[in-house]
């Protein structure tokens, strides 16, 4: 194997490794998603006062503030999760640009 299609593999497994870290993150974020709509769909139907946890305190907060809080971070969220969906998908189509050059190149080396 030349020099050229060991250093293609080896992008390939930095590759790979940034891909798995980049589905570690969107699932963070997807979980935190899940959450904050959980909470804003609790915030919706419950008539009792809303309560925020601020450090170690519990503290009584407006419904509304707290509602476009929670509505903002859920935009965050959302923004981020299509971020690293970008960023994976160029990956990902990297990698495949690279696979195919090695198996070409092996391919054509075995025969």
């Amino acid at each position: 194997m030349d020099k050229e299609s060991e250093k293609k593999i080896q992008e390939l497994q930095l590759i790979e490794q940034n891909v798995s870290n980049f589905v570690m993150q969107k699932q963070n974020f997807q979980a935190r998603l899940m959450e904050n709509e959980n909470a804003l769909k609790e915030l919706n139907e419950t008539k009792k006062p809303a309560y925020k946890l601020i450090g170690n305190l519990l503290v009584n907060i407006d419904k509304e503030k707290l509602k476009k809080e929670l509505n903002d971070e859920k935009e965050v969220f959302d923004l981020r999760i299509k971020n690293i969906e970008k960023q994976e998908d160029k990956l990902k189509e990297r990698a495949q640009e690279l696979q195919n050059e090695v198996l070409k190149f092996l391919k054509k080396d075995g025969k």
